[in-house]
């Protein structure tokens, strides 16, 4: 019913609470004419400063709080603002948001707090009639205006009573706002508490969210690592294959050269046999020499001599024939030893393959190359062999791969690292070499070296 879509302020203050003196109103009909506009006069007084959402409301006579009026209109404003005089002021209601019965209601001017600042006389919206203008009243009628008299001062009483009530039941209203109130202050500050708490949930809930991203992130390459793993492994067992492969193959060479040894030792004894031989028929002949020259028969001497010449002929043929079989011998210990220079080549690269291999998974390579290693340490060789340390080293190899090299004449040991020809040139020190068939003795076996070079002498 009002001219504004906003509600006007109330409350659910009682009538004795208000003070109706502060603004007054002027020139009140007792009755408007329905279906026409009406201007509300009213002055504000001294006592009342205006404020932007103060407002005057049209309410029915009998109204208990300010949320019951039936229309409304904002209040102006004065002009000079703050005054000390009072001001007159008037507002003008239209005819379409007035009552259209003939009940009594009466202006009031209501403060932005909902607090009644001042009340009007009733007045009616009827048509004028001949009745309101001369009222001649009856006895009769008299006594009736005092028994409604008396009984709206009874109903004045009831209201009192009822009044009472409300105001006690406004106490209680009051206490109940003031405990939400209370209430409302708390509220706002757990909310007010709240939003630190909000935004460290925010940030905690963004780092979740990173920490989950990485997470993501490290699977992934936990992923790639144990793949990485898998072809490191699956590349370290071909190695483990190729290197037992080798160390197999090491070991059959290995015995071919013990065999070849033990040939070449049989050949030697042998041929220091018929050295030895040789050095008694050679005496026996120059015995015979110095005989024959002595005796008077020259038959007799000249056949002795012959006999010991023939005698030292066959010798000289099966010594030529023992040192074609050395030779034969020697050549194939040659090739034997140079494929095995090339398997034991091979072999650092597997082991050091297999060094690179053992930083990626735990998984050792020394229990096997112990147990493929031992039966490479027994026997010894006649002229000794310079390239035995690849497997006599490889049990040590396990439990320290890095120092794979050993002389077998001192037993010193070289590190991976050292050049190949360092190695060959420390072991050459401790051997003689034959410079006519390039044949290499040990130094502590200077006597077989220098039998050998007799045998050449006799060439």
């Amino acid at each position: 019913m009002d001219e504004t879509s906003d509600e006007p302020p109330t409350s659910a203050v009682l009538l004795d609470n208000c003070h109706f003196s502060q603004v007054v109103f002027n020139n009140v009909e007792k009755f408007y004419v329905p279906g026409g506009d009406v201007t509300c006069y009213y002055t504000l007084t001294q006592n009342i400063l205006p404020r932007g959402k103060d407002w005057v409301g049209i309410f029915r006579v009998g109204w208990k709080t300010t949320r019951e009026y039936y229309t409304f209109l904002w209040a102006p404003l004065p002009a000079d603002g703050h005054s000390d005089t009072s001001v007159q002021q008037q507002i003008q209601f239209k005819a379409y948001y007035l009552p259209k019965d003939d009940e009594y209601y009466q202006f009031c001017y209501v403060d932005q707090d909902g607090v009644v600042r001042g009340a009007s006389v009733p007045f009616q919206f009827r048509a004028e009639t001949e009745d309101d203008i001369l009222v001649v009243t009856t006895q009769g009628e008299v006594e009736e205006i005092e028994l409604q008299n008396k009984n709206l001062r009874q109903e004045n009483e009831e209201l009192k009573a009822t009044c009472a009530g409300l105001q006690k039941q406004n106490v209680g209203l009051q206490e109940e706002l003031k405990r939400m109130q209370e209430l409302q202050s708390s509220l706002e500050s757990l909310r007010s508490s709240t939003e630190p708490l909000e935004l460290e949930l925010n940030s905690l809930k963004k780092e979740n969210k990173e920490l989950k991203e990485l997470g993501d992130c490290r699977v992934a390459e936990l992923h790639q690592l144990k793949e990485q793993i898998r072809n490191v492994t699956s590349e370290k067992e071909h190695l483990e294959n190729r290197l037992k492969t080798a160390l197999d193959h090491m070991d059959q060479l290995q015995s071919q050269v013990l065999n070849y040894e033990k040939e070449v030792e049989n050949l030697a004894q042998m041929d220091h046999d018929k050295t030895e031989q040789l050095e008694s028929l050679k005496e026996e002949n120059r015995e015979l020499r110095v005989a024959g020259t002595q005796q008077v028969k020259p038959s007799r001497g000249a056949g002795g001599s012959q006999g010991g010449e023939q005698q030292n002929q066959d010798l000289m043929k099966e010594l030529e024939e023992q040192k074609r079989l050395f030779q034969i011998l020697q050549a194939k210990k040659n090739e034997a030893d140079e494929e095995n220079q090339k398997l034991r080549e091979e072999n650092d690269g597997l082991l050091r393959h297999l060094s690179q291999a053992r930083g990626v998974s735990s998984f050792s390579v020394a229990p096997q190359a112990q147990a493929a290693v031992p039966a490479l340490g027994a026997g010894g060789l006649l002229f000794g062999n310079p390239y035995c340390a690849a497997g006599a080293n490889l049990g040590a190899g396990a439990a320290d791969i890095a120092s794979i090299r050993k002389c077998p004449m001192c037993s010193e040991v070289f590190p991976e690292d050292v050049e190949t020809s360092q190695y060959e040139a420390h072991v050459q020190s401790h051997l003689l070499e034959c410079p006519l068939c390039n044949e290499s003795f040990e130094k502590s076996n200077k006597q077989v070296f220098d039998d050998h070079m007799f045998c050449h002498g006799l060439e």
